[in-house]
């Protein structure tokens, strides 16, 4: 039997429910009455998502902030929450108080009134998060110009590392490793910087499936080429990339779960958005620029290599 890929899954669902045409987005827009309501569900699964050494306290507030990040990308105010929880039966009394006071950091922490939800029991953790808010535009992953700038909201290739900390995979101690531990376990949506600065992006999406898998996707719907020569990483993980041999390009484009945004600004609007991110105290880093032409390309040393979508896909 062909093992099928999260793309083709998501097309028969498309097809069976009539909706052939759609875009793929960070969000889902729909009007109610006279009112235009901008809606996103995610969820977070214990075996896949929530490291063993993962608080659940953590979990619990990393799966809101999940669907914070999307609607940061956006520039949506995320205003009413739902939750549904799946909880193993002999769950502790003391497990459910973590998982709660985790919903309360997030949801206290972006201003988001949890409306109520579901619970049900099975065999392991599962949260599905749904948020909502109301918005008449939000910013497309399509729209960038030939010329505009490419930037992103924050460094990349923590999360790699500080995933492969929590599963033992490697041993680090000192400030770098519990760095990389809190990119995983504490993710900051940078929704401010999106709430007011929407105005001024010409596309823009959520990072969190891998910075390679962002680029090609905005690149694809702008159908535009995208020119990153400015690779988005800090000095530490640089020296702990040499030091370990590790490849860099794969730790920054390909790991994933930063939740950070990608976005694109005509270039008179640069010195605008940069004096915002200094106001607003969020590490946006220019990374290159639009033009004509398909597909991504990152310089390495002298040269500009392809850069392939190898971020995290569900049923890979």
């Amino acid at each position: 039997m062909t093992k099928l890929d999260e793309s083709t899954i998501i097309k028969i669902f498309q097809t069976e429910l009539g909706n052939k045409e759609f875009v793929s987005e960070d969000v889902e827009i729909f009007n109610l009455g006279k009112i235009r309501i901008v809606a996103k569900t995610d969820t977070l699964v214990e075996s896949t998502d929530i490291p063993s050494k993962m608080r659940l306290e953590d979990a619990a507030r990393k799966s809101i902030a999940a669907c914070v990040s999307d609607f940061a990308a956006k520039g949506i105010k995320p205003e009413y929450g739902i939750i549904s929880v799946n909880l193993p039966k002999n769950i502790s009394r003391s497990k459910i108080i973590d998982v709660a006071k985790g919903f309360k950091k997030a949801s206290t922490e972006y201003g988001i009134t949890i409306l109520g939800g579901d619970t049900n029991a099975g065999k392991e953790i599962v949260f599905n998060i749904s948020i909502f808010g109301n918005s008449n535009k939000i910013v497309t992953r399509k729209g960038s110009k030939n010329g505009d700038l490419i930037f992103v909201t924050g460094p990349f290739g923590y999360t790699t590392v500080g995933l492969d900390l929590l599963l033992g995979k490697i041993k680090e101690k000192g400030k770098f490793a519990e760095k990389a531990i809190k990119s995983v376990t504490n993710p900051k949506p940078k929704i401010s910087f999106g709430l007011k600065n929407k105005k001024y992006f010409s596309s823009s999406m959520d990072s969190s499936d891998g910075l390679s898998t962002t680029l090609n996707e905005m690149s694809k719907q702008s159908k535009k080429k995208f020119i990153i020569n400015n690779i988005p990483v800090r000095k530490d993980l640089e020296k702990y990339a040499k030091s370990h041999k590790l490849n860099l390009i794969a730790l920054v484009f390909h790991g994933g779960e930063e939740y950070e945004f990608v976005f694109t600004v005509p270039q008179k609007y640069k010195k605008i958005i940069k004096k915002s991110a200094n106001l607003l105290k969020t590490p946006i880093i220019e990374i290159g620029q639009v033009t004509s032409g398909k597909g991504v390309f990152v310089k390495e040393e002298k040269n500009y290599i392809n850069l392939r979508d190898l971020g995290w896909k569900h049923f890979g």
